[in-house]
């Protein structure tokens, strides 16, 4: 086994666990769940049949990934942050097609017990607060919060929220991030 598992988490026969992947107590991985190299999943974490997790994904403690979330490489997703995935949910009626996929691009960050319903895509590098609901698209970069989450800013790749912008050409502001330097490009669709 090339990835650890603590004595109390169950991972089902059928899942995929990347190499350096931790998964900790009391944590539930299912058949058909796929996990990619050096994620950490924290306490009590539950991962649903065929959720589908990058590299580098560090998911906290009671956090929920239902069948149809696909999360991408370096995501980092908040204590107890839950992810849905029916828009019409009745404990008597479930099938495959009730089942909207929900996408968590490369990079982006999601807060403390933030929900995250079923049918959108948070951009790569996106910040989602704290307690968040998140319910409709969040593009790439935006630092989004409230319920529902709107896009109160921008946040650079290393995290530093953006000022400015310090230029604007042709339907995109480019940002130049105080934090580390980088030059962030939003278009005029997202700003």
């Amino acid at each position: 086994m090339s990835y650890y598992s603590h004595p109390t988490a169950v991972v089902e026969e059928g899942a995929t666990i990347g190499d350096g992947t931790h998964i900790w107590h009391f944590s539930h991985v299912r058949s058909g769940a796929i996990l990619g190299r050096n994620c950490n999943v924290g306490k009590s974490a539950y991962i649903d049949i065929d959720a589908v997790i990058g590299d580098n994904v560090k998911i906290q403690n009671f956090v929920s990934v239902y069948k149809g979330v696909t999360i991408e490489d370096d995501v980092f997703v908040g204590p107890s942050a839950t992810f849905t995935n029916d828009l019409y949910p009745r404990a008597f009626i479930w099938d495959q097609e009730h089942v909207v996929p929900t996408r968590v691009c490369r990079g982006a960050s999601i807060g403390a017990n933030a929900t995250i319903v079923c049918g959108v895509t948070i951009g790569e590098y996106a910040m989602i607060g704290a307690g968040s609901v998140v319910a409709e698209d969040i593009p790439a970069h935006a630092l989004a919060f409230g319920s529902p989450a709107t896009v109160r800013g921008w946040v650079c790749r290393c995290g530093q929220k953006l000022k400015g912008p310090d230029s604007v050409e042709g339907g995109r502001a480019i940002y130049k991030c105080a934090g580390c330097g980088s030059e962030v490009e939003i278009t005029a669709g997202d700003h």
